[in-house]
């Protein structure tokens, strides 16, 4: 015999599911119409599924004192719909909450609420960039994220178009084995859609994007005005080039006009940490640097750490999966001991990232030493940071000065945050944050802090790369409510 409490519990599962369903075409057709990225306190609904839309309202418990329903933020969900916007990411949650429990309302309607909050994005702005030609230079484990996360944004309100990737000339069935990398991939899962290929012309087409497959042994050997390609953004994947007489060659070709690097520059190459100082990159660089995984990673956290509380010096040890420069199993290599195997060894290495940090963030030239260990796991990795700071806290202090940053700060994109007492690193898979705080790891005692910081390497990073080439565009898409 079914209990009351039984009946209730799943009249209340079916109409959170049914409200969630009904939310699914307006999310999509805002993001592919519009360019309105619906989140819930920053979980993103795009390309959600119901379950996901349910999980996200029920997160809001975590951070605030009351629940959020799903059939209380429906209605500002479909208040977007009558609203002439220009593209941002809009908060859902964020407005619903503050309008039904923290007196927002304040006499208004839906609608007029919106309207206020929403104004930096009404009224579609008339010199909206064009959109941009991107070219994939690298087909390996970043590109073929890159090349999802761009394919993720296809239609008619995208402004970053990937019309090309370029590879070396392979052997028969090259296109074919691309674009089942592409297709299916043991860390991150199946891609989210339809791939075809068409191999009379080298392309795949994914999910409405028509992509050129180009063979090439060098920037050299590429014109991409023959394939209607102009002004691109080149981002090289390659690892090959790290200095501005490398990346030049990219120039050189037909069709080019800016390039990004996802890796560390050399030289006088900006690197750039997107949230930190993209602010860096003005309209005439040519060639830029999306930094390394790691120093995307840190450096958000760092510089929030640095503002509130000021760093005297530190020390940054990374737990770094292992990556394709390393070895399967025993052979030479150039560098020690990564020519060890990496699935059978921690591997003690070295890194750049924290002498990395103060080309993003000068402050804290000097202050921060840092090492590597390379470990057994093939993605996700995490920042152990040990701080020296000017002022003394509390775990409970640092903790909740670093919640309230990545819910309501600049670097909400950039840093998130977990309370779970049970996240283990395949959890992070997928994250699109630079880096995610383990609170429950943190340590405080009086002016020292040490932080564990959780990221993606790969996909968190390519996130990153994604925004920096945004900027690099001249597309802005701001948070909405702003912080």
């Amino acid at each position: 015999m079914t209990s009351h409490l039984e009946e209730q519990y799943q009249a209340s599962w079916q109409e959170r599911q049914t409200f969630a369903e009904n939310m699914l075409p307006i999310i999509s057709q805002l993001f592919r119409n519009k360019g309105i990225e619906v989140a819930v306190y920053g979980r993103s609904l795009v390309n959600a599924s119901a379950i996901d839309i349910v999980k996200a309202h029920k997160s809001v418990a975590l951070h605030e004192e009351s629940k959020l329903r799903l059939r209380e933020s429906f209605p500002f969900l479909e208040a977007l719909t009558k609203m002439s916007l220009s593209p941002a990411r809009v908060d859902i949650g964020k407005l619903a909450y503050n309008y039904l429990f923290l007196g927002g309302a304040n006499g208004l309607t839906i609608e007029q609420y919106l309207e206020k909050e929403l104004a930096d994005s009404l009224a579609v702005n008339s010199e909206e960039p064009a959109a941009q030609d991107v070219v994939l230079y690298g087909f390996g484990r970043i590109g073929r994220l890159l090349a999802r996360l761009l394919i993720e944004k296809t239609g008619p309100s995208s402004k970053l178009r990937l019309r090309a990737i370029v590879i070396r000339p392979g052997k028969e069935g090259d296109l074919a084995k691309r674009a089942s990398l592409l297709r299916r991939d043991s860390v991150h899962g199946s891609f989210n859609g339809s791939i075809t290929i068409d191999e009379e012309n080298n392309v795949i087409k994914a999910n409405g994007a028509f992509i050129q497959v180009i063979y090439a042994k060098s920037p050299a050997d590429v014109d991409y005005t023959a394939y209607g390609i102009n002004n691109a953004l080149v981002v090289d994947n390659t690892g090959i080039w790290s200095d501005e007489e490398g990346l030049g060659q990219h120039l050189q070709s037909n069709g080019v006009a800016k390039v990004l690097l996802t890796a560390p520059a050399k030289g006088d190459i900006k690197n750039i940490v997107y949230g930190v100082n993209h602010d860096m990159i003005l309209a005439e660089d040519k060639i830029v640097s999306a930094a390394s995984c790691t120093t995307n990673a840190i450096t958000p956290v760092l510089k929030a750490v640095n503002d509130k509380f000021g760093i005297k010096n530190g020390h940054v040890e990374t737990v770094h999966s292992y990556t394709n420069d390393q070895n399967l199993i025993d052979n030479y290599h150039k560098s020690p001991r990564r020519g060890r195997s990496a699935p059978l060894n921690m591997v003690i290495t070295s890194t750049g990232a924290a002498k990395a940090v103060a080309k993003a963030l000068p402050e804290l030239k000097g202050l921060l030493t840092g090492n590597a260990i390379r470990v057994p796991t093939p993605n996700v990795s995490m920042a152990i940071m040990n701080l020296n700071l000017k002022e003394a806290t509390t775990t409970d202090g640092l903790n909740d000065y670093l919640r309230d940053i990545s819910l309501n700060s600049d670097l909400q994109n950039q840093v998130d945050y977990t309370a779970s007492t049970e996240i283990v690193s395949t959890d992070l898979v997928g994250s699109r944050y630079a880096g995610v705080v383990d609170s429950q790891a943190t340590i405080v005692d009086e002016d020292r802090a040490v932080l564990y910081v959780w990221y993606d390497n790969e996909f968190g990073y390519s996130c990153q790369v994604v925004r920096v080439m945004q900027e690099m565009a001249g597309i802005f898409v701001p948070n909405l409510p702003a912080a």
